[in-house]
This record gives C-alpha cells, structure tokens and sequence, in this order.
C-alpha cells in the first residue's frame, strides 16, 4: 500500500511539474512571469523593463523576413590550436546543449524586402566570445557582403577574445579589422548593432567599425570592465560609464533604438542607402523621417 501510494505521489508530481507554467525570473528586479509573455514581449522584462540575452535565432527572427533566412558557413566548428585542458569537451557539451557549432550565426535575409548579410554572436556559446572559427566566420561574412554588394549587419554581443586559444583568437581582431576595411573602401554599408555585453577584442576591433554604430538600451560597451579600471586607475568612474546612453551622450554610439523598433530603423537606414547611394543625413540616426 505504501509503494503505491509513493508510486501515485511521484507520478503526480512528474505530471505537476510538466503541466506547471515555465517561469523565468528576471536578472535585474528579480521577479518572475511565464516564459511565453517573455518571449512575446521580446526578451524584456516586463515588470522594470530590463533586457535579457537574445539567442541568435531570436535576434534574426527580430529583423528578418519570414522565410527570408538562409544561414551560411554553418558547419564551422570549433578549433583547439592549443589543446587547452577540456575545451574540447565543453565544446560538445555547449553544441548539444544550444544547437549552434560556434557563438557566430551567418545568414542572408531580407528586411522589408532589402537582402542584407547578417552576423550575430551568441553569448550561450561561450559567452559570444571570439575564437579563431569565430573570426573566420565573421570574416568570411564581410567578404560574402563585399562580393555580393550586399549590407552587412553585425550584432555584437561578446565577453571578448577565448582565452583558450590565446594568441589564435587575438589575431582575429587584425583579420576581422581588415576584412571591414576592404568593405568599406569598397563602398559596402556596415550597420553594427551594440548589444549586452560587447566587450574586450570584439569592441576593440569589428564592433566598433560600423558606418553607423546603434546599441540596445542599458548594454554595457567597453573594452575592460568598469571595475577592472576604478582598479586600475584608482578613480571612481561616472554613474552609467560604458553603459550605451553614456556612450551615445558623448557621441561613441549614434542611436539607442529599442528591440521594438529595430527592424524598422535597420530599414530605413538601408532605404536611406538604397535611394542615395550612402550620402546619410542626421534625420536618419535622431529618428527623423526620410
């Protein structure tokens, strides 16, 4: 009798548990709502309105055509130039576990119509941060935007260089830098988009390069970490320092434009492009009309 009845308690709670909604607590005021109204509210809280992670899937289904993606470059996975103790394995684990090969997604689209070249790091595979496969990637991506006379958008969103491929990932930071170079010396439209967190060999080399630099509210935009300076220096920094709207105040950023809005702000810098051929005004970046 007692067997039974632990039995019907386990297949209750078992039943409990899959019926019960999927709750996530938000990072910043801590409170929690079902996943769903997350994700239909776009990854922003919607108690105090803090922005969470998006996965590179979310962030192309933000901007994208319905139908209009078409990944490319998807089968390069990780390197391990050093053998660095365990990386291999963490590897696998974080390919099984987030379905992505590297923390770098390339894909063709359209918004409203205009093909572009997208490239999208995700911070669920190791922190978005930039390897050699990476680099490569983001590389080849500029370069299929050259060849082709397509836009290139890049969301940043990287803890920086992999420190288990020591100099193999810093040597990315002159190969990305100059594949935007070329693009840009070829007449070719860079839109980079500054997410949380865009920080180390990501900002300090193709992040920061775009013909028009937009970043998402609150996103932390920096090469070491405000505490890593105030230590260093031995100064307290300004409230909000490297935070996007400090940046945008003192001009390193060109718009703050929120997840809603995105899509619609991409298009209307690409038409701008489109109809005169590059020649941008400041209606365009302080939300003006065409």
């Amino acid at each position: 009798m007692e067997k039974e009845e632990r039995s019907l308690k386990t297949v209750f709670r078992t039943v409990t548990r899959k019926l019960a909604p999927d709750y996530v607590n938000c990072k910043s005021c801590g409170r929690r709502a079902v996943r769903k109204v997350w994700q239909e509210n776009m990854n922003i809280c919607p108690f105090c309105g803090r922005y969470q992670a998006m996965s590179a899937d979310q962030r192309l289904s933000l901007i994208f055509d319905p139908g209009s993606r078409q990944d490319f470059n998807s089968d390069a996975g990780v390197r391990d130039p050093l053998n660095f103790p365990g990386y291999s394995e963490k590897a696998k684990k974080l390919e099984k576990k987030t379905g992505l090969k590297e923390s770098a997604v390339t894909a063709f689209g359209r918004i409203n119509g205009i093909k572009v070249v997208a490239v999208v790091l995700d911070t669920r595979f190791f922190m978005g941060s930039m390897s050699s496969r990476v680099g490569e990637k983001v590389t080849r991506a500029v370069e299929t935007a050259d060849r082709e006379k397509l836009p290139l958008i890049i969301f940043a969103a990287s803890g920086g260089a992999r420190m288990q491929e020591g100099i193999h990932s810093l040597m990315q930071m002159a190969k990305t830098s100059s594949a935007v170079q070329e693009f840009s010396e070829n007449g070719g439209l860079y839109i980079s988009c500054l997410t949380h967190p865009t920080t180390g060999g990501v900002t300090a080399s193709f992040a920061t390069l775009g013909d028009i630099t937009l970043a998402e509210p609150g996103a932390l935009i920096g090469f070491a970490g405000p505490r890593v300076i105030e230590q260093t220096i031995g100064v307290k920094l300004p409230k909000g320092f490297q935070r996007a709207e400090y940046l945008h105040k003192h001009g390193f950023v060109d718009r703050i434009v929120k997840r809603q809005e995105l899509k619609e702000v991409l298009y209307d810098i690409l038409k701008l492009h489109e109809d005169s051929r590059g020649a941008f005004t400041e209606d365009i970046l302080k939300g003006g009309s065409r």
